[in-house]
């Protein structure tokens, strides 16, 4: 049984202007009835819910349309791309954590006059 993009998008928790531009920027695919009219079985639903779910992780609407591509190597070269990302923004925060800790318990006023302050030194 199909229901309205209105019943599909407040099961989503989404608003159906969100559904449509999916639907528009082709990271979903919605049938129509005959007069027009969007019908969200459960096989569209589901692919609406995996389109949440990999926005809610991160990736931008091009990726999540990469990502839903029915090739599953290309699908995986985004997400891989995505994890590579992800690690990479975890190292940095991690050296920043690292940092600001040391200023916090640094008995210097200003950064260059700690010699320890300029060893942190990390690519952003």
């Amino acid at each position: 049984m199909a229901i309205t993009i209105g019943e599909a998008a407040a099961q989503l928790g989404v608003e159906a202007h969100v559904l449509r531009h999916w639907e528009h920027v082709g990271a979903l695919t919605v049938h129509r009835d005959a007069n027009g009219y969007r019908l969200y079985d459960h096989d569209v639903l589901e692919q609406a819910r995996t389109v949440l779910k990999l926005r809610q992780v991160g990736l931008s609407l091009p990726e999540v349309t990469a990502a839903m591509s029915p090739k599953k190597s290309a699908a995986q070269e985004v997400v891989r791309a995505k994890i590579a990302a992800l690690e990479s923004e975890v190292r940095s925060r991690q050296q920043a954590i690292t940092f600001l800790r040391h200023t916090v318990e640094c008995r210097h006023r200003y950064l260059e006059e700690c010699a320890d302050c300029t060893t942190f030194v990390w690519d952003p």
